[in-house]
C-alpha cells in the first residue's frame, strides 16, 4: 500500500506515506567528518534536473540608504513533463510606508550557457564571472523594475558537508529526492534598480544563495527559517526546515559565520533557530514569530570553537507573502490538490537594529548590523 501511495504522490504531489526518519540521510550526517567544503566555480553550476525540482538563484541585498531587496531566477519541472523558469524582484522600503514593490514573470526562451553557469532569456541575464567570484544581473523583463547589479563575494562561499545535499528515501543508495544550499555568505553589491518612482542605489552589502530541492517542495519540508545578519564585521547566515511527518519531522539546519577574506565555521551541528514569543495569525493560525534566537556554532580552520547568538523583537512584519497566490498556475494545480497545504512567508528586517555577539576562542565582540529572515510554514 506504501508503494502505491508514493507512486501516487509523486505523480499527483498528495501526502507520502510514513516513512520515519530513516527515510532522511540529513547532510548533518556528512558534517560530522567534514563541516563545510569551501565552493569551487564548478559547484555553482546549475543543476536543472529534467525530474520534478524546484531550483533558485537568489541575491539578497541590504543597501547603504536601508532598502532590503530580492533578485532571484526559479527553474521548476514538474513531474518531467513541464519547466518553467521566473525571474523575480522584490524591494523593501526604509520608511515603512511605500508599499513593497514585487514583479514576478514568466522567462521566455530561457537557456543556460554551455557549463551552466549563467542562463540567459529574453530580457534577463545572470552571469557569472570569469574568475567565478561574482555575479551580473540584469533584467527587463518588467518596466516597474529594471535591474543592473553586480555581486561580488568578499567571503568564500560554502556548503555543508561534502556535497552540500540531505538524501531523501528508503534506500541510501537509490534515493528519490534531495536537498542542497550553497551559499556566499559576505558579499559586495553595486548598481540599482530604476523603478516607476524613480532609481534605487542598491550599493551595499549582499547575500547569495543557489538551492535544489529535487523533489516536491512540499515534501521535503513543511516549514522553513531563513536568517541573513550583516555587520561591518560579520555575516551570519542559515537555512533550516523540518520534514512533514513523513520524514519524521526532521530538522535540518545548515549555516555558517563569515569575516571579509575567510570562514569562521560552517556546518550542521551547532545551529539553532527559537521563536521565543509568537502569536497566531487570525488568517490561517500559523505561529506567527514576534521575537526569535538564532544560535550558531562550530571551529574554525585550525579548530578553535566559535559561538554566535543573535536575538531579539522582529518588529513590524515587512510582508505576509500567500504563496499559492505567487507560484504558477501549473504547479499550483499540484500542491493545492493536497489537504493541509497553506504556504505562507513571514518577512522581516527590524528597524530596531539587533546585535550579534562572537565568541572567537573565549574573545568576545558584540555588534549591531542588519537582519533579514524569513519564516515559512507549508503543511
Amino acid at each position: 500500500m506504501n508503494w502505491i501511495k508514493q507512486q501516487v504522490a509523486n505523480v499527483a504531489g498528495t501526502q507520502e506515506p510514513i516513512y520515519g526518519p530513516s527515510a532522511i540521510q540529513s547532510v548533518a550526517e556528512q558534517a560530522e567528518q567534514v563541516p563545510y567544503t569551501e565552493l569551487q566555480k564548478d559547484d555553482l553550476k546549475w543543476a536543472a534536473m529534467t525530474s520534478t525540482c524546484v531550483e533558485t538563484q537568489t541575491f539578497y541585498l541590504m543597501a547603504d540608504t536601508g532598502h532590503v531587496g530580492m533578485a532571484q531566477v526559479i527553474y521548476s519541472n514538474v513531474a518531467g513533463i513541464h519547466t518553467t523558469c521566473q525571474y523575480n524582484t522584490k524591494i523593501f522600503y526604509p520608511d515603512g510606508r511605500t508599499p513593497n514593490l514585487w514583479s514576478s514573470d514568466a522567462l521566455k526562451n530561457f537557456e543556460f550557457d554551455s557549463e551552466k553557469l549563467s542562463c540567459y532569456a529574453d530580457g534577463c541575464a545572470l552571469t557569472l564571472g570569469e574568475d567565478g567570484t561574482s555575479y551580473t544581473v540584469k533584467s527587463a523583463t518588467n518596466e516597474a523594475s529594471i535591474v543592473n547589479l553586480t555581486i561580488k563575494r568578499t567571503a568564500p562561499g560554502f556548503h555543508v558537508g561534502k556535497d552540500g545535499k540531505s538524501y531523501f528515501g528508503t534506500d541510501p543508495k537509490h534515493p528519490w529526492g534531495s536537498m542542497r544550499h550553497g551559499f556566499w555568505p559576505r558579499c559586495q553589491a553595486e548598481g540599482s534598480i530604476i523603478t516607476k518612482a524613480g532609481e534605487v542605489n542598491f550599493k551595499g552589502r549582499a547575500f547569495f544563495v543557489h538551492a535544489l530541492q529535487g523533489m516536491k517542495p512540499h515534501h521535503a519540508a513543511a516549514k522553513w527559517n531563513f536568517v541573513n545578519f550583516q555587520s561591518p564585521s560579520y555575516s551570519a547566515v542559515m537555512m533550516e526546515y523540518t520534514t512533514p511527518p513523513s520524514y519524521g519531522s526532521t530538522i535540518v539546519n545548515v549555516g555558517g559565520i563569515a569575516t571579509d577574506g575567510e570562514i569562521l565555521c560552517a556546518g550542521s551541528q551547532g545551529n539553532s533557530v527559537e521563536h521565543t514569543k509568537v502569536m497566531p495569525d487570525r488568517e490561517n493560525e500559523w505561529p506567527e514569530p514576534e521575537a526569535v534566537k538564532y544560535v550558531w556554532g562550530g571551529v574554525t580552520k585550525d579548530k578553535k570553537p566559535v559561538s554566535a547568538t543573535l536575538a531579539g523583537s522582529l518588529g513590524k512584519r515587512l510582508d505576509k507573502v500567500d504563496v499559492m497566490a505567487k507560484i504558477p498556475g501549473f504547479i499550483k494545480t499540484i500542491v493545492g490538490g493536497v489537504v493541509g497545504t497553506k504556504p505562507y512567508i513571514y518577512q522581516y528586517a527590524p528597524q530596531q537594529k539587533l546585535s550579534i555577539t562572537v565568541k572567537l576562542d573565549g574573545v568576545e565582540t558584540t555588534e549591531e548590523g542588519e537582519l533579514f529572515t524569513e519564516a515559512t510554514f507549508i503543511s
